[in-house]
């Protein structure tokens, strides 16, 4: 018999990859387990990786900073992440951030759900696929009618400017959500294509919100840049952020959310900043005293030295080398099982796996995830992606799909790509 429920409150769902690894635990999987794989992994291998500096492993602590700190992150932490976003992509530019332009807050959850919160009365546009948690994040409040935009995968995945600006037009949209590299189709939104999108902001006063947590997991090119001398050119790894395209920080609707989760490798640090026009740092800063009062305070000081362009440079050109080949693998490994693959990633390290070759029931992305469980392997199934506030339609999306992460380290990802070759293998009749 079914308990009812506790007085006042709501089924909470879990978000995708929550959903998934609850149920992986059930079977018995433990991230020190060896025997599992994790390809739903959502977060990148933190140890060291070849050319990458120093991994942290102790950390000081000044007593002085175990109370509360600043809502907004302490200045020092702020000024960092501003001057190295002016390094990075706006060299040359006569407007450029300062600290005011800056928030840091506990992880990028915490600082999508600070502008959530502080959003008006309007109807804000959000793209299909895309990152499992902006469901409920996109249900909870209530000011503002999240619209979906959907893509299409005969177009890579890519929304023309043209419809965007349909949209914008259309349905009044006075913001959009997106993650750029985006989960979990890994397309990238750069150069040129990138401009008319901040262009279409700027025209239409339709705020932006990029999550970029992706932008340094880049597989499509290098930047040839002089660094050495009059003669000696430095080859630098690619880095793409809407920044580059920003013509005046506190006039243009773009606000940018990053931090060490990803692009650092440091995702239990919970550590992110949001970066924008100083009314919006105001706004979120309002938000945040009464959701989650702050980050965490001691370890602002130690995110300084990771900040420094040259540590930047040097973690990212390790990530992209590691990751490049990991992907590469990954994708060759998967075309042999007859698992399609519509579009390459050019970022993030996901693949869009199209599971509909598949003989059935591994077809069906959540009937290829139990069978995974079964060989302790995991992935996400692809319906986790059709971000559905509220359920609002009933027709479930990506049903032939999932998402299949090369995050983990190269021994895993081959140990969870063998788990899945044995999955099919027993499915197809063969020994």
């Amino acid at each position: 018999m079914t308990q009812p429920p506790i007085p006042g409150f709501r089924d909470v769902p879990r978000t995708g990859v929550i959903y998934v690894m609850h149920r992986a635990t059930e079977l018995g999987f433990s991230y020190d387990s060896p025997d599992w794989a994790n390809l739903g992994q959502g977060a990148p291998e933190t140890g060291p990786l070849p050319g990458a500096p120093p991994r942290i492993e102790t950390v000081t602590m000044n007593p002085r900073q175990h109370e509360y700190g600043p809502i907004t992150g302490q200045v020092a932490l702020r000024r960092k992440v501003a001057d190295l976003y002016n390094t990075l992509y706006r060299q040359g530019k006569r407007s450029q951030y300062t600290w005011e332009n800056v928030s840091i807050s506990g992880g990028g959850r915490v600082a999508l759900t600070r502008i959530a919160a502080a959003l008006g009365n309007i109807n804000m546009g959000h793209f299909l696929p895309d990152y499992t948690a902006y469901e409920e994040l996109l249900s909870i409040f209530k000011a503002f009618i999240p619209i979906p935009i959907l893509l299409d995968p005969d177009l890579g995945y890519q929304a023309p400017l043209d419809m965007v600006k349909r949209e914008i037009q259309g349905r009044g949209l006075k913001a959009m959500l997106l993650s750029n590299p985006a989960n979990p189709t890994g397309q990238v939104i750069d150069g040129d294509r990138l401009a008319q999108w901040v262009q279409l902001a700027r025209n239409y006063r339709c705020s932006l919100i990029l999550d970029e947590f992706y932008s340094h997991y880049i597989y499509n090119g290098h930047l040839e840049t002089e660094f050495l001398g009059r003669n000696s050119v430095s080859s630098t790894p690619k880095m793409v952020s809407a920044a580059t395209q920003v013509e005046d920080v506190d006039r243009d609707p773009v606000i940018i959310v990053d931090g060490l989760t990803k692009n650092w490798r440091y995702p239990g640090w919970r550590i992110s900043w949001t970066l924008g026009p100083k009314e919006v740092i105001h706004a979120i800063a309002s938000a945040g005293s009464f959701l989650d009062g702050g980050a965490n305070n001691p370890f602002q000081n130690e995110v300084l030295g990771l900040l420094e362009p040259e540590c930047v440079m040097q973690e990212t050109a390790a990530i992209q080398t590691a990751f490049r080949a990991k992907r590469d693998y990954t994708l060759d490994r998967l075309y042999k099982m007859g698992i399609l693959v519509e579009v390459e990633p050019a970022g993030t390290f996901y693949v869009w796996a199209n599971l509909s070759q598949l003989p059935p029931p591994l077809n069906d992305g959540i009937q290829f995830f139990e069978a995974g469980l079964e060989e302790k392997v995991i992935t996400v199934p692809g319906v986790f992606f059709d971000v559905n506030p509220e359920k609002r339609r009933t027709y479930a999306r990506y049903r032939h799909y999932c998402r299949v992460s090369f995050g983990p380290e190269m021994e895993v990802v081959a140990r969870g790509l063998d788990a899945l070759e044995r999955v099919i293998a027993r499915y197809s009749g063969e020994k």
